[in-house]
């Protein structure tokens, strides 16, 4: 398969239209755009009943006691693990373009609404944890919500887009599933892949 996201190129930055947070010199970070981008998919196997849309950071620090705090550093040696911003399953097999902006546009605090939308079944991505204890924003996170890495990390994210094309019409996936949920149910069931990886930073000495 091929993947196209429109205005990101291979491990180059991504455009603030796509992030969730955005750079800030007072504040370090302000609410950016949170526009998903267009993404478009070809050369798809025979067979394929459904696509999966995932998007993942797989730099996100393990331990977040630093995590955005005044006079300290993300170190670059903290373990990393994968961070879910984009979950949408069950998309039909005679969809292979999503349009820009149809599955977020702009930062919703408490999250958008999990389940059926107009392109499928949306997961519940990882703000739902990072988010929890700020009562401004605590809620259920789910469809896409982009780049918003440690403004203090000294690493640059990376950012997977992914299109799977599989052999079912339905994960079977229900309620409030996240990204383990989603490739624990597609095992098997993968027949074609396609990423694209953009990087994106809040840091200004990596900018």
């Amino acid at each position: 398969m091929k993947l196209s996201v429109k205005g990101i190129s291979e491990n180059q930055p991504i455009p603030e239209t796509f992030a969730f947070g955005v750079f800030n010199a007072e504040d370090h970070m302000c609410f950016g755009p949170n526009r998903n981008p267009e993404m478009e998919w070809s050369d798809v196997p025979g067979g394929t009943k459904s696509f999966v849309i995932m998007m993942f950071d797989p730099d996100v620090p393990s331990v977040a006691d630093d995590v955005n705090q005044e006079g300290k550093t993300v170190s670059k040696d903290i373990p990393r693990v994968d961070f879910f911003h984009w979950l949408l399953v069950d998309i039909p097999a005679n969809i292979t373009r999503i349009p820009e902006g149809e599955d977020s546009d702009g930062v919703m605090p408490k999250g958008k609404a999990h389940g059926e939308g107009p392109l499928g079944l949306r997961g519940v991505n990882n703000y739902t944890q990072f988010l929890a204890g700020n009562p401004d924003m605590a809620g259920t996170y789910a469809g896409h919500d982009g780049p918003c890495p440690p403004w203090n990390d000294e690493i640059i994210h990376h950012y997977h887009y992914e299109v799977h094309a599989l052999d079912v019409a339905s994960l079977g996936l229900t309620g409030e599933f996240d990204g383990a949920a989603v490739r624990e149910a597609m095992s098997g069931h993968v027949l074609d892949s396609a990423r694209v990886t953009g990087t994106y930073t809040l840091n200004p000495a990596l900018r």
